[in-house]
C-alpha cells in the first residue's frame, strides 16, 4: 500500500501539504533504506518543486512522530525506513552498501538472556551486522 504513511501521519495529527504527501508515498513505496539524498531524487521525480530542504525537514518530523526511523549505517548518511511493526535487525553489504533486514529469534533469545543474566529487563535494541560477501568455497 503506497500511502501506509500518509495515513499514519493523518492518525497522529500532522499537517499534510502536497509535498510531505509525496515525500510519505515515497518512504512507503521504498523497498530499500534510502538517504535523504534519494528521497529527494525520487520524490523531485514526482514534483520537482520539492527541495532537499523540504525533504530534511519532512523526515525529521516523521521520524519525531515515529512513523519513521533513521539509521546510521557507517556508511556517513542517515537512511531512513518506515518504522516496522515487526522488529528486525540489519545486515549491511560493507562492499554494496545493500541493507538486508532479518529475525533470528535465537539471537532475540541470547539478547533478553545477557540483559537478564546482567540484572535488566531489555526492552529494546536494534542490532547491526556488518559484513562481506564470503568468496567462493568460503564458510
Amino acid at each position: 500500500m503506497s500511502d501506509r504513511i500518509e495515513k499514519l501521519c493523518v492518525e497522529k495529527g500532522l499537517r499534510m501539504t502536497d509535498q510531505r504527501r509525496v515525500i510519505a508515498r515515497v518512504l512507503s513505496e521504498a523497498d530499500d533504506h534510502p538517504d535523504a539524498e534519494e528521497l529527494h531524487r525520487r520524490a523531485a521525480a514526482v514534483d520537482e518543486r520539492i527541495s532537499l530542504a523540504t525533504v530534511y525537514r519532512t523526515v525529521r518530523l516523521f521520524e519525531e512522530a515515529g512513523i519513521i526511523e533513521r539509521h546510521d549505517f557507517r556508511d556517513g548518511r542517515a537512511r531512513y525506513e518506515e518504522a516496522p511493526e515487526d522488529h528486525h535487525d540489519h545486515l549491511i553489504d560493507l562492499k554494496s552498501g545493500e541493507v538486508i533486514e532479518f529475525v533470528n529469534e535465537e539471537i532475540e533469545r541470547l539478547q533478553v538472556e545477557v540483559a537478564r543474566k546482567l540484572g535488566y529487563r531489555l526492552v529494546d535494541h536494534r542490532l547491526e551486522l556488518y559484513g562481506v560477501p564470503l568468496k567462493p568455497g568460503q564458510k
